[in-house]
């Protein structure tokens, strides 16, 4: 029994050393190529015994080895001279200083200086404060203002924001035909129809077919339903048509200028070129600092100088600092492998693009490298590929399909572009209906259900045939 509890004494043991081993394994191999190589340098700065291969092969000279060496041994001299804060200090890089006064003022300059994008309520606040108003006025504008989303809608009525604050109600609506003079044009209004049309009044047209359209017949607009409105108007089909062209160059969203998506930049852990007719797999690994463990660091290890506390301490850290290493290399070789595998498995994608895209799933590729699927996830989680066809994401290679009237597998993105290119090609007074695209796509030997039709066709914001018709 004693045996039993220590053996189990020992597997909880090991198990507390390698869970934050494993997770680190693991957080390495999911993290895309930007985050990974802050991964790293947290890590530089935090264990003594990495260091960074220099990029130029033979860069170091011998004076310059012999100079870093010493300053390891005069930083251990010292650390042996600091009894129990000698693990503080390791703690700590040895690029690692103290900022100064002077430089922490700077840096805090350098924030301080950088641009934030204006958002939409500090645009109309700006341009309210631009504006003569007394007291009461100012306040009721304000409020206004904070109920304002950044669609450029607001939100609460001037009935409602009477209610909440005692302010009379037409000065709410005062204020509020104050605003609509705010640019962007449209900012303020309470629906769709009335940001149009306050869009249309500032451009001078408010006796215009648009206007008037807009103004009576809005539900029936958004319907399409232009022969309805053309009966009711005295006018032609061609005539709304053109008007409703007119009116879709207005701003839906006038507020979502100010608050635009950041723009996201991906790096491709993976380039895929054709070289020599053959396609080749080219890893980037520039941005992942390459390291190695710091020889004087072995040095010390093997010398009889250091106590056995700095020892254990150095040995702990160059087990963690390997262990980094190994990790990374696993991470680059699998994402290679996969690669490998997705080159082999799609390569009509590379010469012909999204059309000919094969199903693929993670099972079949974590069989041939012989991983667990769950592997191949974090594996291609968040990293891209670079392709003669434009960069996508690695996902994107991995779909399932069909299998056509003459055994060829094809691929749901395949499927859903030769929707959209039905769509795309298709008579304007005719429109496809989602039967007659199931008709051709069987012709073409794709059998294909007529409400996976429609969704393929809500996933590609492809509106139904009676929406899309041309007068």
């Amino acid at each position: 029994m004693a045996g039993q509890g220590m053996h189990q004494s020992q597997n909880l043991s090991l198990q507390q050393v390698l869970a934050p081993q494993l997770q680190q394994s693991l957080l390495i191999l999911q993290a895309p190529l930007l985050e990974l190589r802050n991964l790293v340098q947290q890590e530089m700065e935090t264990n003594p015994v990495l260091e960074e291969l220099s990029n130029e092969i033979g860069s170091e000279t011998a004076d310059d080895t012999k100079a870093a060496d010493e300053d390891f041994k005069e930083e251990f001299d010292q650390l042996a001279k600091l009894d129990d804060e000698w693990r503080d200090y390791m703690a700590q890089s040895s690029s690692y200083s103290s900022r100064s006064q002077d430089e922490e003022e700077k840096r805090q300059f350098f924030l301080d200086s950088i641009a934030n994008q204006e958002t939409l309520q500090q645009h109309l606040m700006s341009q309210l404060n631009q504006t003569v108003l007394d007291g009461d006025d100012r306040k009721t504008a304000e409020v206004i203002i904070g109920n304002i989303d950044d669609s450029g809608f607001l939100q609460s009525t001037p009935e409602e924001m009477a209610m909440n604050t005692g302010i009379p109600q037409e000065q709410f609506e005062n204020m509020l035909t104050l605003i609509h003079s705010f640019y962007p044009p449209g900012v303020g209004a309470r629906d769709l129809r009335e940001c149009l049309l306050i869009q249309l009044k500032r451009e001078g047209r408010q006796n215009s077919l648009e206007y008037k359209m807009i103004s009576d017949y809005m539900q029936d607009l958004g319907k399409r339903r232009f022969p309805e409105i053309a009966r009711r108007m005295g006018l032609s089909v061609e005539q709304v048509q053109k008007c409703a062209n007119n009116i879709a160059q207005l701003d839906p969203r006038p507020g979502q200028i100010f608050a635009e998506s950041p723009q996201n930049y991906v790096l491709p852990d993976v380039t895929v070129e054709k070289i020599d007719g053959e396609y080749q797999v080219i890893l980037n690994g520039e941005q992942i600092p390459h390291l190695r463990i710091s020889n004087t660091y072995k040095d010390i290890m093997s010398g009889d100088s250091s106590g056995t506390e700095v020892k254990d301490y150095i040995r702990d850290k160059i087990r963690s600092g390997k262990f980094l290493i190994k990790s990374i290399h696993q991470r680059q070789q699998t994402i290679s492998n996969i690669s490998h595998e997705i080159v082999k498995r799609q390569r009509e994608f590379f010469e012909h693009g999204s059309s000919q895209l094969k199903p693929m799933t993670m099972v079949q590729i974590a069989d041939i490298v012989g991983v667990h699927e769950t592997t191949v996830s974090r594996a291609i989680s968040g990293k891209y590929i670079s392709t003669p066809q434009g960069v996508y994401e690695m996902k994107y290679f991995f779909t399932p399909g069909y299998q056509t009237s003459s055994g060829e597998a094809m691929s749901n993105t395949s499927v859903k572009e030769a929707i959209l290119d039905l769509v795309k090609n298709e008579k304007g007074d005719a429109p496809l209906s989602d039967k007659e695209i199931v008709e051709i796509l069987s012709k073409r030997g794709i059998p294909i259900a007529r409400r996976t039709v429609a969704k393929y066709r809500t996933e590609l914001n492809i509106l139904p045939s009676n929406m899309r018709r041309k007068y």
